[in-house]
């Protein structure tokens, strides 16, 4: 019975972090690793890169008992030299990765420097990034970054995260745990700090997973039906502690649709002219949806059934309008349920300049492309053609963009429509 509700329920797939023992970006390779995604996978986006000197691979480990995978970015250079946030954003735009990952990846990074500089009072383009902006970290914001998309994640979810205790010891010697451009990352998005009891002497949400974490991930954790784990080992192995990212992969949990009202009336004696306003003025009391019918009614008269669909919360709104502008003495009021496909709307630079399209998603099906009307009409209007073929040439090219990168590669900016 579940597969029978869930085929009718369009579902969102989601990650959740996990951060009981906290997190850093080899954490984060390790759990998706250890939750099916392939390393050859994970290897071959790396490579878009650009770059070489370096090498991932994964060890099985145990944590206080719990097996779990440990990932290794190997480097055949170090010490690794010391770059800015120019230095790596060049890295990344050089890249063959898709504009989507190079988006995120890029996004990583300024909120690390935007941290640093906070920290040390500089602009955040002088900051040096010492260790995050050695290889291997970069290894693994893109690795994170591209191994979230591969797992076919749409939305990422972040648990509370501990603060650990102790010192760390970085460039600019010792300091106390967590490190100062940590806190003011996490200060920069107003994460969640968990209680301190159960923090362990030791650093336990590195700059680099705090950076992933507050870039690409909500601090709550969503109502989801679960269908994998993964466990990425950290470097340490306290005693009987399990320091493990424990990674939630899963559908989510959709709220339940919302209350729909069916409100209708049927006339007979009014001017055919007023029901262009009387839609006009329905649909500006929040009506999802109006429609009229030519209805047979008593004693042989043509009539006019107009039927509003509308949310609960509307219904004296929209009663109010029919009673006010139509010459109806009385409303039919039924509630109804209806199932939605999952639908999104994107703005993107066509070839023929600005256009936007809808996106209708289904679970285990390719999305439905559908080019916007007005944006097609304006586009039409301004270069003289006629509306079918902008509409095959918008269709064709919002198809080869998703077909590249994924959605991100359109801007969700556009009106959703119908």
């Amino acid at each position: 019975m579940r597969d029978a509700v869930r085929y009718h329920t369009p579902m969102t797939r989601i990650a959740y972090l996990d951060c009981f023992s906290g997190i850093s970006g080899d954490m984060l390779l390790g759990a998706m690793i250890d939750a099916g995604l392939a390393i050859d996978a994970l290897r071959a986006e790396l490579d878009r890169l650009g770059v070489g000197g370096w090498t991932l691979r994964a060890e099985r480990v145990r944590r206080a008992g719990i097996a779990a995978t440990k990932a290794h970015v190997d480097l055949a250079e170090a010490p690794q030299p010391h770059r800015r946030l120019p230095d790596v954003l060049r890295i990344i735009e050089a890249s063959s990765l898709t504009a989507a990952d190079r988006t995120r990846a890029a996004d990583v990074f300024r909120r690390l420097a935007e941290a640093e500089a906070r920290v040390h009072g500089v602009p955040a383009d002088e900051i040096d990034f010492h260790e995050v902006g050695a290889l291997d970290a970069i290894v693994d914001v893109v690795g994170g970054v591209a191994g979230l998309r591969l797992l076919g994640v749409e939305q990422v979810y972040c648990s509370a995260l501990p603060a650990g205790g102790g010192t760390v010891r970085g460039s600019h010697g010792v300091l106390p745990a967590p490190a100062p451009a940590t806190l003011a990352l996490l200060a920069g998005v107003g994460a969640p700090i968990a209680p301190s009891s159960g923090d362990r002497p030791m650093e336990l949400v590195t700059p680099t997973g705090a950076a992933l974490a507050a870039t690409l991930a909500r601090f709550e954790r969503p109502p989801m039906h679960l269908d994998a784990l993964g466990y990425g080992a950290g470097g340490r192995d306290p005693e009987g502690w399990p320091n493990v990212l424990r990674l939630w992969l899963g559908e989510a949990v959709e709220p339940a649709r919302p209350a729909l009202l069916l409100i209708e009336t049927n006339i007979d004696d009014m001017n055919p002219e007023i029901y262009g306003y009387v839609q006009e003025r329905l649909f500006a009391a929040g009506a999802a949806d109006v429609w009229f019918q030519a209805v047979q009614m008593k004693k042989n008269r043509p009539g006019v059934m107009v039927s509003v669909l509308c949310g609960a919360e509307r219904e004296d709104a929209v009663s109010g309008v029919l009673l006010r502008e139509t010459s109806t003495l009385g409303v039919r009021v039924s509630p109804v349920s209806r199932h939605e496909a999952r639908r999104e709307a994107f703005a993107f630079a066509s070839s023929l300049g600005p256009a936007a399209v809808k996106l209708k998603r289904l679970p285990g099906a390719p999305p439905r492309i559908a080019p916007e009307y007005e944006a097609c009409r304006r586009i039409a209007e301004a270069r003289g053609l006629p509306l079918a073929e902008v509409y095959r040439v918008v269709e064709r090219e919002a198809a080869a963009l998703l077909a590249a990168d994924g959605p991100a590669s359109l801007h969700p900016d556009a009106p959703a429509t119908g």
